[in-house]
């Protein structure tokens, strides 16, 4: 919880009681807590205990509560899901309308998508490939750092096989084509996803190293609080 939130409850510091735990925050400073304390916290009917760590640091959100709490009230985050009711779009696939949208824009919509359904590209494979004219894409390399050369790593038949299978649909999809570079060359390294198949990756350690850091990267909220979850330090 931030200052602000703490304020506008009405809370006063003695309410607090002692976390003396540094956490880390998302820019990578230590910061150290003014305290915790444990407040009611109500969605629809539901009323459930939260102990909320206070901390006195700038942020644009007034708290962040983890995902024991959301499970705690069967709630869903925004981020990665939100309650709607499916609609068929053809033989292909289905798409997701919002459950809580007022009748008349809800027929709108379907109306909108369906009369559009050309546009959406239901895999990776489908779509194509994008005019440069449109937008390009450049890494912005380190012109001091010496090009790298990987040497060529053998794999095995099945995974020469999984490989070959996934080059083979994105060049069809005109995602990639066949170019020579006489200069950055990195293997492929295949990885197995959490549902047992496979996910074909480039090794891009190399030019990961000659690329400056990104002083401003996307705030990857859910993740950084799961992490933390259990882990103050």
């Amino acid at each position: 919880m931030y200052p602000d939130l703490y304020k506008g409850l009405n809370l006063k510091p003695e309410d607090l009681t002692a976390y003396d735990s540094p956490l880390i925050s998302f820019n990578g400073k230590m910061v150290i807590p003014k305290g915790l304390i444990r407040l009611p916290i109500q969605a629809r009917s539901e009323v459930v205990e939260v102990d909320f760590i206070v901390i006195d640091a700038y942020s644009h959100y007034t708290a962040i509560v983890g995902r024991p709490w959301l499970y705690a009230l069967g709630a869903i985050s925004l981020t990665t899901g939100k309650s709607s009711t499916p609609l068929e779009m053809g033989s292909k696939s289905s798409l997701g309308v919002g459950a809580q949208l007022p009748p008349q824009e809800r027929e709108e919509l379907i109306v909108f998508l369906k009369r559009n359904i050309d546009v959406f590209a239901w895999s990776a494979y489908e779509a194509l490939e994008v005019d440069l004219d449109f937008i390009c894409h450049h890494l912005n390399v380190n012109a001091s750092v010496i090009p790298k050369k990987q040497a060529p790593r053998r794999s095995s038949k099945e995974y020469s096989n999984t490989i070959r299978d996934k080059v083979m649909k994105l060049k069809l999809a005109e995602t990639i084509k066949e170019v020579f570079y006489p200069e950055w060359l990195a293997n492929t390294a295949v990885v197995t996803k959490k549902s047992g198949k496979w996910r074909v990756c480039i090794d891009f350690t190399n030019l990961n190293k000659a690329y400056p850091k990104d002083p401003f990267s996307m705030p990857w909220i859910d993740q950084l609080v799961d992490a933390t979850i259990g882990h103050p330090r």
